[in-house]
């Protein structure tokens, strides 16, 4: 499993409720559309972590960097219901940053053995 993270702030006078609903739309069309595996909105809690990491947390799963493309190519195609999706979220947010992570141990990783 791989995990894509987004950190981000929200703007100033946005409705942090109106935020989780239009993340909960976009991403749950993603899912649908089987280009993302699943997905967490999180908020940072009692103001406990990095500040420039900002106070909302996406992780979306993904099952392998194929399926990670596909969700990117399906968002980059700018076509429609995506496009307004999106825009309806990112319009929302400030200091976005993100990263990509995996399980590990996990299946391409071998120990004590050769293999190239």
């Amino acid at each position: 499993m791989n995990i894509y993270h987004v950190w981000c702030d929200l703007k100033a006078g946005v409705s942090d409720v109106d935020f989780s609903e239009r993340v909960a739309s976009y991403l749950a069309r993603l899912k649908s559309s089987g280009v993302i595996g699943g997905w967490r909105l999180m908020r940072r809690k009692l103001g406990l972590g990095p500040a420039e990491l900002g106070e909302f947390h996406i992780m979306i799963e993904v099952a392998d960097l194929a399926q990670l493309d596909a969700a990117f190519a399906a968002v980059a195609s700018r076509t429609e219901p995506i496009e307004s999706l999106h825009f309806a979220v990112n319009s929302l947010v400030r200091n976005a940053r993100f990263a990509l992570y995996r399980d590990f141990p996990d299946a391409v990783r071998h120990r004590g053995e050769e293999k190239f």
